[in-house]
């Protein structure tokens, strides 16, 4: 008979469930749907550029919470300074493109 180590501590211990495939899937779709819409308004033509421009970076910014969260999986646990250092350089990058709008556009 085989014998069962339980902890110590009497604490209940979960074992980690592997993701299956339906959160990629959707995931995947829903990129596909945000990529459509982005050609769409570009290919419509008609519609206001301003609006284009704000339709498409609000996309991008979609595309890129879904490209993080689920393929890059940093919604897991455990993925705290990744994040961190991507914000940094986020921080960085935005600072950077101001400042040079700013120099470009300085009178």
């Amino acid at each position: 008979m085989a014998e069962q180590h339980t902890p110590r501590d009497g604490a209940v211990r979960h074992r980690h469930r592997p993701e299956g495939p339906q959160k990629h899937i959707a995931a995947f779709a829903f990129s596909v749907v945000l990529t459509l819409i982005a050609f769409a308004a570009v290919a419509a033509g008609g519609v206001n550029a301003a609006f284009t421009v704000i339709l498409l970076l609000a996309m991008a910014v979609l595309q890129v919470i879904v490209q993080m969260g689920f393929w890059m999986h940093l919604k897991d646990k455990g993925h705290l300074m990744p994040i961190i250092f991507m914000l940094g350089g986020f921080f960085v990058a935005g600072t950077c493109i101001v400042m040079a709008l700013a120099w470009v556009w300085w009178e």
